[in-house]
């Protein structure tokens, strides 16, 4: 399932901001993994994506809950603001083939690009779960070499952040189905530069 949750504010997508959001989304990923995982993330400016895996549709709304919950009580104590996070309802795409969940995953790896006022040198998204990612084609975490990050930022602020040093854990994010772990790598694995697609239905 592609998940969409829209917020009323825009700094999701900072170097103070997002340390906070990428620890509410392991938190939350970790709280009921037999039943709802969470395998892909990526942090935009006033959205997050999510590839996620449910048992069923009760984990599924429950799990999507548990997360929309988590990220607004974190960010919401951190910036010291009250009242609803979230603009309206999640919303949630079923993906049901190795195409679609192949098309959701560069979607919602890439969807940086998408945003970008300029063409981006290829590489990964720093805010978002890429790192932990197995599927690029040129480049890979166990190789031991850095990630090639397409965008200048400031990723050791955000290493060094104590919400960074528990959402280390790419455990956390590795997909249990066969459409996410293996059936999507049917149509290739991902390129450090690719795109989501012009005519892609994602939102």
């Amino acid at each position: 399932m592609h998940v969409t949750l829209r917020a009323r504010i825009a700094p999701l997508r900072s170097q103070f901001v997002f340390p906070t959001v990428r620890l509410a989304l392991v938190r939350a990923a970790r709280r009921a993994p037999d039943r709802f995982r969470i395998v892909h993330f990526s942090v935009q400016r006033d959205h997050v994506h999510l590839v996620v895996e449910a048992a069923d549709k009760r984990a599924l709304s429950s799990g999507v809950r548990s997360v929309a919950i988590r990220i607004a009580l974190y960010v919401n104590a951190l910036l010291s603001r009250e009242g609803p996070l979230w603009a309206d309802r999640w919303h949630g795409r079923p993906l049901a083939s190795p195409r679609e969940v192949r098309a959701a995953i560069v979607y919602v790896l890439a969807n940086f690009r998408k945003h970008a006022r300029r063409t981006l040198r290829p590489g990964l998204d720093p805010y978002s779960s890429a790192a932990w990612f197995d599927g690029f084609r040129e480049w890979h975490a166990e190789t031991g070499v850095p990630p090639p990050f397409a965008e200048r930022a400031r990723w050791d602020v955000a290493r060094r952040s104590a919400a960074a040093v528990e959402a280390g854990c790419a455990a956390d994010f590795e997909p249990k189905t066969w459409l996410a772990e293996r059936g999507w790598r049917r149509y290739g694995l991902v390129g450090l530069g690719e795109s989501p697609a012009r005519d892609s239905v994602h939102k």
